[in-house]
């Protein structure tokens, strides 16, 4: 890039290069001179003025070759200049160079077009090898960074991938970095966890099915054919009565079970509609069939209406279920009472029974349970029926427990409350 150094007082440049070697700048200066400095120096511990840029004319000249880097006609171009003062430079400097103790230097360097051009044009090609690197090395970071992000995924997934409907009881490993993965492994877990508990369930209910069925099928066949062995000695209308209990039991089982199938796998929606429970509990208690039951009486306390959003024969079927289990196990009464409290409607079944232990407050709800196993196949029942009772008031938003009482048992229902009708 040419240059050339100019100092004041003094007629030729101090220095010169770059192809300003042209104008012999040996002889007189190309470019001007500055002026002397009218300041003393800054002190050394300063940081030297920067340089000015400024366009300024060359001479033309009339004996330029071919390949010089100023054209014949010489022209304008941009140069870049800075000031130094010859007392901030050392005597032997100052006398090397040949100028006075108080001379002001110019640097002077042109920018010639095409310099500006390669330049920028290497400066592009730096740029862009150095971005191709840069890119190439982020890649591989990011690739082998995600790798092993992403390492117990895959552990994950080949452990999801082995877990089947019927036996899932694998278990993902959890990592121990508290990050997103682990609560995703723990999530996994949980529903693992979740489908093996509703498999065991599932075929604990399968087995019990299958248990129930066995007994009044076994008994069925069993009299018939004693009966069909010896047709003579046969009591024809007692095996009838036999065949006629025992398949009573098979289709009430088959209903319950039918039933529990669809609470299983139908979702719980809210029902617009308001039931009246004092007037249904007043309608069932009125028309339940005690003569069949022994002498027990069945009494429905209620001060007012309450009202609760459902199914009305899916609450008469809960009510019907809690009246069933009460009147096989009650002494001499059973008495059903209706409140409203708060937000809630509580209606209890309370019978004068044995009651049932503390221990199986909860076991009594599960499915195809029995406390008193001879006593309740007896009276037909099918071990469904709290079990049933308890998924409807669930599906309703409520809650079916067993109440501590020291004479027999006492199941309360509590239900949302729907709001009053305007006029009432």
């Amino acid at each position: 890039m040419p240059y050339e150094i100019v100092a004041t007082d003094r007629r030729a440049a101090v220095a010169y290069g770059g192809g300003m070697e042209e104008f012999d700048p040996g002889t007189r200066h190309v470019l001007p001179a500055p002026p002397k400095a009218g300041m003393p120096a800054p002190p050394k511990d300063e940081a030297a003025w920067g340089y000015a840029t400024r366009p300024m004319r060359i001479p033309a000249r009339h004996d330029s070759m071919p390949g010089d880097r100023f054209g014949k006609d010489g022209g304008t171009y941009l140069v870049m200049y800075d000031e130094v003062r010859a007392d901030e430079l050392s005597s032997e400097r100052v006398a090397a160079l040949g100028i006075a103790t108080d001379a002001q230097l110019r640097v002077h360097v042109v920018v010639l077009p095409h310099a500006a051009e390669h330049i920028a044009e290497a400066t592009d090609r730096m740029l862009l090898r150095a971005g191709l690197v840069g890119l190439v090395l982020i890649a591989a970071v990011a690739y082998f960074a995600v790798r092993i992000a992403l390492r117990p995924l895959e552990a994950i997934r080949v452990l999801t991938a082995s877990v089947t409907a019927s036996d899932p009881r694998e278990r993902v490993t959890v990592p121990a970095t508290g990050h997103e993965i682990t609560a995703l492994a723990t999530t996994i877990n949980t529903t693992l966890q979740r489908l093996d508990n509703a498999a065991a369930q599932q075929r604990r209910f399968v087995a019990d099915a299958a248990h129930e069925l066995r007994s009044p099928l076994t008994t069925l066949l069993a009299s018939l054919e004693v009966a069909l062995a010896y047709p003579e000695r046969t009591d024809w209308p007692a095996t009838a009565t036999t065949a006629a209990r025992q398949t009573h039991r098979l289709h009430a089982l088959a209903e319950d079970l039918l039933l529990l199938a669809r609470l299983d796998t139908r979702a719980p929606t809210a029902d617009p509609e308001a039931v009246d429970l004092t007037a249904l509990a007043s309608r069932l208690a009125e028309r339940y069939p005690l003569t069949e039951r022994g002498p027990l009486t069945l009494t429905c306390d209620s001060t007012a209406p309450a009202r609760a959003h459902g199914n009305p024969d899916a609450y008469e079927r809960l009510l019907r279920n809690l009246l069933d289990n009460a009147a096989r196990h009650a002494a001499h009464r059973i008495q059903i009472t209706i409140r409203n409290q708060d937000t809630w409607v509580v209606l209890t079944v309370h019978d004068d029974g044995p009651g049932v232990p503390t221990e199986d407050a909860e076991r009594i709800f599960e499915r195809f349970v029995r406390l008193d196993d001879a006593r309740s196949r007896d009276h037909g029942g099918t071990g469904l029926g709290l079990a049933i009772a308890r998924d409807l008031a669930h599906r309703h938003r409520g809650t079916l427990t067993l109440k501590p009482r020291t004479l027999g048992a006492c199941f309360e229902l509590r239900l949302p409350q729907a709001p009053t009708p305007a006029g009432e």
